[in-house]
């Protein structure tokens, strides 16, 4: 019976993993097509959020099957719980990538302006997600609390973005609808921020058997 058990868990741990990195493409992906300008490119990651969203529906299925099915012992009860919530925020980042792709395709880009700053809070939350994902494949403790550090700094980016927008919309009337799309794709970005973090605390319960909201 363990040996079986084992091998299912395996596979949930291969199935985590795959929809970790469906989701870590969805959002360089996204943030690519935005940099280079490729509406093919965002569609493409707009179209891919099916995909994410089935894997979901299959990693929730092994899980409760391994707990209604199996007796599993408290250490694999807290990997398998992790699980179950570590696919919730998957998805949702999935989702706000494919709304990124989405805002992309019918984005006026010779309005747009400097988008350095969007670029470079991209850049910090694809290194959350990365982070989250890896914390969990090495059952790593330091990287989960690395990306936890690391969602001030993204804050940080949409503050600035924020404040700039609006500035903007100020100064130049006719292009309000431009910097009100670049301001949902940095809303969007902190969103992804703060599911990384939400994995990384799954992350960390799973290892410690301790949750930040339980303190």
């Amino acid at each position: 019976m363990r040996t079986h058990f084992d091998a299912q868990l395996a596979t949930l741990n291969n199935e985590l993993i795959l929809m970790g990195s469906l989701c870590e493409n969805a959002i360089a992906k996204a943030s690519q097509a935005l940099h280079d300008h490729s509406k093919d490119m965002a569609f493409n990651v707009y179209k891919s959020d099916t995909v994410v969203d089935k894997k979901e529906r299959d990693i929730e299925a092994l899980c409760l099957s391994l707990i209604l099915h199996q007796q599993p012992i408290a250490s694999d009860l807290r990997f398998i719980s992790a699980a179950l919530k570590m696919i919730t925020d998957m998805e949702r980042i999935a989702d706000q990538a494919s709304d990124i792709a989405e805002i992309t395709l019918n984005f006026d880009f010779d309005e747009a302006g400097d988008i350095s700053l969007i670029d470079e809070m991209a850049k910090a939350t694809i290194k959350m997600v990365n982070g989250c994902i890896d914390a969990y494949i090495k059952r790593d403790l330091k990287t989960a609390q690395d990306v936890l550090e690391h969602d001030d700094e993204v804050d940080e980016f949409f503050y600035k973005i924020k404040t700039q927008l609006v500035e903007r919309i100020r100064a130049h009337d006719q292009d309000g609808q431009t910097s009100l799309d670049l301001l949902m794709i940095a809303k969007y970005l902190e969103r992804i921020g703060d599911h990384a973090c939400n994995i990384a605390q799954w992350v960390i319960f799973a290892i410690t058997g301790n949750h930040k909201n339980e303190e």
